[in-house]
């Protein structure tokens, strides 16, 4: 087929062309394309014979009207992924903009063979190139190719230069360049848009599809998160219908056991909406104890193959922002009908526990239940009553049953990494009021750890029924990152054994040997860098962190989609009630046939929604930081460095947090050899080192609040770092007559006159 050489300047591109043709309300022939573009002369002879070959390829039907609008689907059309249902991909035309009210066809999407060159699997909001056909199933589509997302990228803020030109400046720390805006879509400077290329290249600019507002102003920042990362976040009125019928039904007396005259609380966070989980205890006259944890019956609401189901399915999981939550079901279950609200009959999925005197769970079994929760306790408040000593008694129960269950754990020898968790607290107008490490109590171990062992037990107890499981799967750390710690702990000093077996307790005792604490929490950061990543499966591999064979999520079923397929597992392996169907809702039983059939895709995808929740909310923190830095650029701070590249190391303020960088090029006249090894770089001349760990003073050069970036800089000659652990300062040496910043090699090649051929990096590379 012939093909153009290049491209005649003002000459549409194909997907231009097709998004024209579907758009336009009127038959779009090449007089109208001509027209809408305003081509002449020879481009539009140019513009004949991108028809011919559009026509040739099948993307238009080849008449002289081009496309003529019917109301169905082009043979070949862009599309843009709506929703992944156990991890099948579902579509809808990009440009669907219909006559009437009629709703957009939604395509099942295929991927292709797998093999080399195919595209990276498909997630929602990505937007491709297919080959359409109606079948008695309904419509399919095959992939051609994947086009350059929406989002991705794509977001910035509106930027006009004094030639009246619009540029994009993006709001992903990762993309560097500002784009040429080819149709600002309304927006005007200083606005947070959204934009999707104008055609190909970086030269094509691109075109503004949707405004979002002041990018500075109180919850913004949740929104670029949300936006950037394609997080569903309104739900569909056939889902909020069904959930205010849902939240209507009425819990049965008969078939659910009635707990309504035990005192048990739900200890939360003080600002906490959604309570899962509420726990109770009590001597059992033996030196244990008889204790319960009531979690949320989400699963007698929310009925497989409902409305409701494939939205929270599509969700994962609910995604928490400093100023806002994206729950994973509407509000009036999230926050109302589901929560165990004090002095509310609530429906609960009961998990009743034998706590041996040792600590160790010798017996469990589930019900449905009715409860009546006593109290709605903060972490703070709850702690407070038990220092004070005037705690009531169903207080002081758990407690002493948690001291039996923390003995367990201790014998367990879980891994023990106590990483500071910033917290970013918000005043009435959504300002920031305070960015602050949280504090860990003992209230929030107490919680913990009964949700470990009900975790636990219903992993056990659909194990011993031979019934599905969602695991909650962490392996152990490969041998691979293994040896880079080896490596790692040798610049320190320190030595590790391969040859023994890995287990948690090999870390810990790691760690308590490191005194010193600048060490230690350098050492704490290379230890969960060699973790592998949690995930979900149906397939047990234990659970290392937590040092144990078998473990599954059962205690969060309001947030966590996983929680709530174990839930229905249990429904099935304990033959509980299962109630009929209520008008148009199905009827709430176990775990569906599909389900069942397929359990490793569903597994899968919600593996894949809580990792992009886990970076939406990372980003987000991260943006607030760079906001409360923002009014403090030049003042110095005391920083510890966290992870060093060629190109420059990362440093964070202690006792708040936010990573920046400090480039190779801003630390003075001589050339900088990295030690990869070491994970330092080291002056060729002077000897000075920067290393992960080493504490100095450095000046907040730049605090970006759109990105999230920082980036520090050494506030003059006379800066001092302390080094971590024992490792003496290094001797100064004369001064050479080098390149100003610029790193050399780790093992400098011989120059054509027998010195060095010292090399500049230009690379980027990842935060530590």
């Amino acid at each position: 087929m012939a093909r153009m050489k290049r491209t005649v300047h003002g000459l549409p591109t194909r997907e231009q062309i097709l998004e024209f043709i579907q758009s336009s309300d009127k038959i779009a022939g090449k007089r109208e394309i001509a027209k809408a573009f305003g081509l002449k002369g020879q481009e539009k002879i140019a513009l004949k014979k991108r028809l011919k070959d559009m026509a040739e390829e099948g993307l238009i039907d080849g008449r002289k009207t081009a496309y003529h609008r019917m109301g169905g689907v082009p043979k070949v059309t862009v599309l843009r992924v709506l929703e992944i249902d156990d991890g099948e991909p579902f579509a809808i035309p990009d440009a669907w903009q219909p006559d009437d009210a009629t709703p957009p066809p939604r395509l099942r999407v295929i991927e292709g063979k797998k093999g080399k060159g195919r595209h990276a699997a498909l997630k929602v909001g990505d937007r491709v190139l297919a080959r359409t056909e109606e079948t008695g199933r309904g419509w399919t589509a095959h992939v051609m190719k994947k086009l350059p997302a929406r989002t991705e990228g794509l977001m910035g803020v509106v930027e006009i230069d004094k030639s009246g030109k619009g540029w994009l400046a993006p709001v992903d720390k990762r993309v560097r360049q500002s784009s040429p805006i080819a149709d600002l879509g309304g927006a005007e400077e200083g606005q947070l848009v959204l934009a999707e290329p104008a055609g190909r290249g970086h030269r094509a600019g691109v075109n503004v599809v949707e405004v979002l507002g002041d990018p500075l102003a109180p919850k913004s920042f949740s929104l670029i998160a949300i936006a950037k990362h394609g997080i569903p976040h309104v739900f569909p009125e056939a889902a909020i219908e069904e959930a205010k019928r849902a939240a209507k039904l009425p819990l049965s007396e008969d078939r659910r056991e009635d707990l309504r005259h035990l005192p048990i609380v739900a200890i939360d966070p003080a600002d906490a909406r959604d309570h899962d989980d509420a726990i109770w205890a009590k001597p059992d006259g033996a030196g244990g104890y008889d204790a319960l944890v009531a979690i949320a019956d989400v699963s007698f609401y929310v009925r497989p193959g409902s409305e409701l189901d494939r939205e929270a399915r599509k969700r994962g999981n609910s995604v928490y922002f400093p100023d806002r939550v994206v729950p994973m079901l509407p509000e009036v279950l999230s926050a109302d009908v589901c929560s165990l609200k004090e002095g509310e009959d609530r429906a609960a999925m009961a998990c009743h526990l034998t706590i041996a005197p040792d600590g160790k769970v010798t017996k469990w079994r589930f019900t449905r239940a009715t409860v009546r929760i006593s109290h709605n306790v903060a972490y703070e408040d709850a702690q407070a009553a038990i220092d004070g000593g005037d705690a009531p008694e169903h207080l002081r129960n758990l407690w002493s049953a948690w001291k039996l269950l923390l003995a367990a754990r201790t014998a367990r020898d879980p891994l023990e990494l106590d990483l500071p968790e910033r917290q970013v607290r918000l005043d009435e107008q959504g300002k920031i009021a305070e960015i602050a490490v949280r504090e860990r109590l003992d209230a929030h171990r107490v919680v913990e750890d009964f949700m470990i062992a009900a975790n636990v037990a219903a992993a056990k107890a659909l194990e011993s029924k031979k019934a599905p499981v969602v695991y909650r799967v962490h392996e152990t750390p490969s041998r691979e990152k293994l040896v880079a710690l080896k490596e790692y702990l040798a610049t320190f000093g320190r030595s590790m054994a391969l040859g023994q077996v890995v287990t948690p307790g090999l870390f810990n005792r790691m760690l308590k040997d490191v005194t010193d604490e600048s060490e230690k929490a350098q050492v704490m950061e290379a230890v969960l860098r060699t973790q592998t990543q949690a995930y979900y499966g149906p397939a047990n591999a234990g659970h290392f962190g937590l040092a144990l064979g078998s473990y599954a999520h059962f205690t969060s079923p309001i947030r966590r989609y996983a929680d709530l397929l174990v839930h229905r597992a249990l429904v099935d392996a304990y033959a509980l009630e299962q109630p009929k169907p209520a008008g148009d809702l199905p009827p709430a039983t176990g775990l569906s046939d599909r389900d069942r059939a397929d359990l490793g895709k569903v597994a899968e995808a919600i593996s894949k929604a809580e990792r992009r929740a886990m970076e939406a909310e990372r980003d987000t923190i991260d943006r607030y930081v760079a906001a409360w830095l923002a009014g403090r650029v030049g003042e110095t701070f005391a920083t510890r460095i966290t992870g060093v590249q060629s190109f420059g190391f990362f440093a964070t303020i202690v006792g708040l947090g936010g990573d920046g960088l400090v480039p190779v090029s801003t630390l003075g006249n001589e050339y900088y050899r990295y030690d990869e090894a070491a994970q330092a770089l080291v002056g060729v001349d002077s000897g000075r080192r920067f290393a992960p760990g080493d504490r100095l003073e450095l000046r907040l050069g730049e605090a970006n609040a759109l990105t999230g970036a920082l980036k520090f800089e050494l506030p003059g000659s006379e800066s001092r770092i302390e080094p971590r652990g024992d490792r003496p300062a290094p001797r100064a040496k004369p001064k050479g007559n080098h390149a100003k910043g610029k790193p050399a090699n780790n093992k400098p090649a011989q120059g054509k006159r027998g010195r060095p051929a010292n090399i500049r990096h230009q690379g980027r590379g990842k935060k530590r």
